[in-house]
């Protein structure tokens, strides 16, 4: 995984549950709930596209533990391998809350595009 993917503007209703779509399956060490993971990734807000939030922005990937992340990712990366790059589509409940939880993104069904580099 070269470059930053580009996320296509979704069409239809957000989802109400958790969305995976794997785009390129690794063949490195699986990711198993609580790894710690080095990952590149992209979010954008379902509704808009609008782009809030990206590693790739900062020039290198971010590492940390599945069980500090939003649930989405902490349901959407396990059984992902290093070196695949995985879709989730993640509705308000599995990421920031309700609207008015105090974050930003509360309310909000977010898209991630992450390419999982490592497991450790």
């Amino acid at each position: 995984m070269a470059s930053k993917p580009e996320i296509d503007f979704p069409v239809g209703d957000a989802p109400d549950e958790l969305v995976i779509r794997d785009i390129t399956v690794g063949d490195g060490a699986e990711a198993v709930p609580g790894a710690t993971v080095l990952v590149h990734y992209v979010g954008v807000e379902f509704d808009s596209g609008d782009e809030f939030d990206a590693s790739w922005n900062r020039g290198e990937p971010i590492e940390f533990p599945l069980r500090g992340l939003i649930q989405g990712w902490q349901d959407g990366i396990p059984g992902m391998r290093a070196g695949g790059r995985r879709e989730l589509t993640i509705p308000p409940a599995l990421a920031y809350g309700p609207a008015g939880g105090g974050h930003r993104l509360s309310g909000k069904t977010l898209i991630f595009v992450i390419d999982l580099l490592d497991v450790r």
